[in-house]
């Protein structure tokens, strides 16, 4: 059974040549396409695809928020984010919308293709070339979390000093 896809790209262009190569593939079948998150949201509603092949950047509804959208409504679809962007902020942003995947435009057929299979199998996959990134940033984001949770816990430990001093001196809460 084919893993059927929807394309959302605003590029027409973009759009016919990805599904030309896609249906070369056998095990691919692209089932619907779309120019912008609005429509993109409507074909995956109608045809349930088990794929959608999401650029970031469209008009109406960009495709972070098409991604927002189809988490929150918890839709069975996978989502694997195409784009032009290698800048680890928004790898680190769909990330955080949960995406299943995300894969640069000028990446060749066949990592395009090993990225749908490993998707399609339940797991992540990121661009290569974009891992050794990812894990330096996400590490710098643990460390900041990590000073964030002490300072917090600290804060709280000063406030309960400050009350317990208080109660002591006979200051009470109405």
């Amino acid at each position: 059974m084919p893993v059927n896809i929807l394309l959302a790209d605003d590029h027409r262009m973009v759009r016919e040549g990805l599904k030309q190569l896609l249906e070369m593939d056998d095990n691919i079948n692209v089932v619907s396409e779309a120019d912008d998150g609005y429509e993109c949201l409507n074909y995956a509603n109608k045809t349930q695809p088990d794929i959608i092949l999401l650029d970031i950047n469209m008009p109406n509804l960009d495709g972070l928020q098409v991604l927002d959208i189809i988490k929150s409504q918890k839709m069975k679809c996978k989502v694997i984010i195409l784009t032009i962007h290698n800048e680890i902020d928004y790898l680190i942003k769909a990330l955080d919308k949960d995406c299943d995947g995300y894969i640069l435009k000028d990446s060749d057929f066949d990592t395009l293709k090993k990225a749908i299979m490993t998707v399609y199998k339940g797991e992540t996959y990121i661009e290569p070339s974009l891992v050794p990134l990812l894990n330096v940033r996400l590490a710098e984001r643990d460390v900041m979390k990590d000073r964030t949770n002490e300072l917090t816990r600290r804060v709280k430990d000063d406030s309960c000093r400050f009350v317990k001093q208080r109660n002591s001196f006979g200051f009470k809460y109405k």
